[in-house]
């Protein structure tokens, strides 16, 4: 492992962002972030910021190496704490709300 990231208590449903990482999982990072821009999903801004940060920390490790030279050995999404909410109904009735979150991780390395 070259360097990581990881993203916590980010916004969006886990079922939904694993959607998105499954689509650059092994990629190199270059190309990873070109899918992400082509990619109409609302899941894609968590996913770019923890891997622009992952990158980030590669180059502060290693100054001369490139987003070419490293591709995403492990991306994994799982559970964060869900926010409960209620909203009124009619009748005086009440129905849970489920806000999910989620929690990220990135692990990039040389290829």
């Amino acid at each position: 492992m070259l360097a990581s990231a990881k993203g916590k208590y980010l916004k969006g449903s886990p079922y939904k962002v694993r959607k998105v990482i499954d689509l650059i999982r092994g990629e190199r990072v270059d190309k990873a972030l070109a899918i992400l821009e082509a990619t109409n999903k609302r899941a894609v801004y968590c996913v770019q910021k923890v891997l622009k940060s992952a990158i980030s920390n590669a180059q502060q490790k290693e100054k001369e190496i490139g987003p070419k030279d490293i591709y995403i050995a492990k991306i994994v999404a799982e559970d964060g704490p869900r926010l409960k909410r209620f909203k009124p109904k009619a009748m005086g009735r009440a129905t849970p709300i489920l806000h999910r979150t989620v929690h990220l991780y990135v692990e990039l390395d040389r290829k």
